[in-house]
């Protein structure tokens, strides 16, 4: 999952997640980051989900938008990149991925693999007898 921090502007402080690709951003409603700002256009940007290279900023053509200070169009983002749409910054996280806790399947497959070691232990017993 990618974040999306809101660093400036009347949202500041603001954190919206991004689960599903293309994402827009833009003064319009319908986008999935509304920002109500002067100087953000209805369709201002979308994240798009280029494999393998990563996320890719497509902005559009008349919108002025800085991806970590430099203008863009299109580029790449990187984790920690601060974009600025004409007034609003935001930054791009790849958010934190919770980790399953695995201790019960690691506990059955030593239980099963000791199992497994006893067993044969006592057929070569047995087969010796």
């Amino acid at each position: 999952m990618v974040q999306i921090s809101i660093l400036s502007g009347k949202q500041a402080g603001a954190v919206a997640v991004a689960r599903r690709f293309p994402f827009g951003v833009g003064r319009n409603c319908d986008a999935d980051l509304c920002l109500e700002e002067d100087g953000v256009w209805e369709r201002h940007l979308e994240l798009v989900l280029e494999m393998p290279e990563g996320f890719l900023l497509r902005a559009n053509s008349n919108a002025l938008t800085t991806v970590n200070g430099q203008p863009t169009r299109q580029s790449f983002l990187r984790n920690g990149d601060v974009i600025e749409l004409g007034p609003v910054k935001i930054q791009f996280w790849l958010s934190q991925m919770r980790q399953i806790d695995l201790r019960l399947r690691e506990f059955l497959t030593w239980f099963a693999l000791a199992a497994l070691c006893a067993a044969q232990v006592a057929l070569v017993y047995w087969l010796i007898r």
